[in-house]
């Protein structure tokens, strides 16, 4: 899903692009690998797959994709991955992943929609037991049946910093104590740096350069 903006320095000037052209947009000169203030070289993507990433704090916008129907107006929505990679959330359907009854992982059915999501936080392999055994425990929690949930009091949000908490695992669970801190902490930063490549991303899908001054 990478649209793969790439990067490069000429004449004073940064040039976003696609597709490295002849000539630059700015002087007209052809391009020569040796004319480069810096070689190209291709914008990192801020979005992950959450099926790659076990044992993390994913979010995406609660409907649509980051890259073309996200604005900050937007709410956004947030899942923990377990760790075998399947996203386990709380929403108007209550919890998905888990089967609070028989307390145990259900299908990944959701974790196409995970394709396109900011990694907030992740552990290494050293948590899975740890990790896996909280996360059911917390899941399985009348809390999050469907009738409690509530889209302004008792939602996504709530139910992950409640895991975060539950997992007493240093920093991380000490900034869920606060949703304001944690938010600042974690969530903000991230937003900040795909907003800037969204908007590059828009650019791009209206002309063929973006041009910058150095």
């Amino acid at each position: 899903m990478d649209p793969g903006i790439l990067c490069f320095h000429h004449c004073d000037h940064k040039v976003f692009c696609t597709i490295i052209p002849d000539k630059c947009p700015v002087c007209h000169q052809k391009l020569d690998r040796y004319d480069y203030n810096l070689l190209p070289f291709r914008v990192p993507y801020p979005f992950v797959k959450a099926s790659q990433h076990p044992r993390a704090i994913v979010m995406k916008p609660t409907h649509g994709d980051f890259l073309n129907d996200y604005y900050n107006s937007k709410d956004l929505h947030i899942g923990v991955t377990n760790s075998q990679g399947c996203v386990i959330e709380f929403g108007v359907e209550g919890i998905q992943g888990v089967d609070p009854l028989t307390k145990k992982w259900s299908q990944c059915d959701s974790s196409s929609d995970w394709d396109q999501c900011l990694l907030l936080e992740q552990f290494d392999e050293l948590w899975n037991e740890i990790w896996d055994g909280i996360l059911i425990k917390v899941s399985s929690s009348p809390l999050w049946d469907a009738e409690r949930y509530n889209e302004e009091r008792h939602n996504c949000f709530t139910f992950v910093l409640a895991f975060l908490r539950a997992l007493d695992c240093g920093e991380l669970s000490e900034k869920a104590q606060d949703p304001k801190l944690f938010c600042k902490q974690y969530v903000v930063p991230r937003t900040s740096a795909a907003g800037k490549y969204i908007s590059l991303y828009r650019q791009l899908k209206r002309q063929s350069f973006f041009i910058q001054n150095q």
